[in-house]
């Protein structure tokens, strides 16, 4: 469990302090108008109606005392940065700041913030490359090299298990979990024989991947 404090309540704040809420940590949220936090404080701890840009409401939080720090502006930059750099200068532990745009992410860094994400461009790259390659049921993007890809089983893997395949060794991918309908087996062991149904989980290198797309 650990302590979180949301800047900024849109869209995307919502969905955060939410799934955050589900995972048992305790939320504090703040936004400048009060019915963007009247159906989040069944999931908080705390909600403050307040202007972040203005240092004597963010003192009033208690910065330091948080594990991370959410800012989730994302219609306002100048706001963002202001807040971002602030926040860090009164002793936040852990910055992580939204952006819409390579320039804005550059600005955070430079300011304060220890990471920063990109929801709208992550959710389209990702949509882009499901979309894009037959088979891909699923995609995170870890780097520019790597992914995690959820595809079906070649059918020369079929009622093979893991170990008999040796599908590390001559494919260069390892098998993160097996996925049948809602339920996912994570971690399956080197016995385990791959049946017709079964989305395979497996990370590696995009173009080690894009060769076994290429033979399903």
């Amino acid at each position: 469990m650990k302590s979180i404090l949301i800047i900024g309540l849109g869209r995307f704040g919502h969905h955060l302090c939410r799934k955050l809420s589900k995972l048992g940590n305790e939320i504090m949220i703040v936004d400048m108008q009060e019915e963007q936090l009247q159906d989040l404080l069944p999931c908080v701890v705390s909600a403050k109606i307040g202007d972040c840009t203005d240092p004597e409401v963010l003192k009033s939080l208690g910065i330091g005392n948080f594990d991370l720090c959410f800012v989730c502006i994302g219609n306002n930059f100048q706001s963002s940065l202001e807040i971002t750099s602030q926040i860090k200068e009164m002793g936040a532990k852990y910055v992580i700041s939204k952006a819409n745009r390579d320039i804005h992410a550059k600005f955070l860094l430079r300011n304060g913030a220890d990471e920063v994400i990109y929801p709208d461009r992550d959710i389209a790259e990702s949509l882009a490359i499901r979309c894009s390659a037959n088979h891909v049921f699923d995609y995170i993007e870890l780097n520019d090299e790597y992914g995690v890809y959820e595809i079906p089983p070649l059918q020369s893997w079929i009622y093979g298990s893991i170990r008999q395949l040796d599908i590390r060794a001559k494919y260069h991918i390892s098998i993160l979990g097996i996925k049948q309908g809602d339920d996912v087996r994570l971690m399956p062991p080197a016995d385990y024989t791959i049946q017709p149904q079964d989305h395979l989980m497996v990370i590696g290198k995009n173009e080690d991947i894009d060769r076994i797309l290429k033979l399903i």
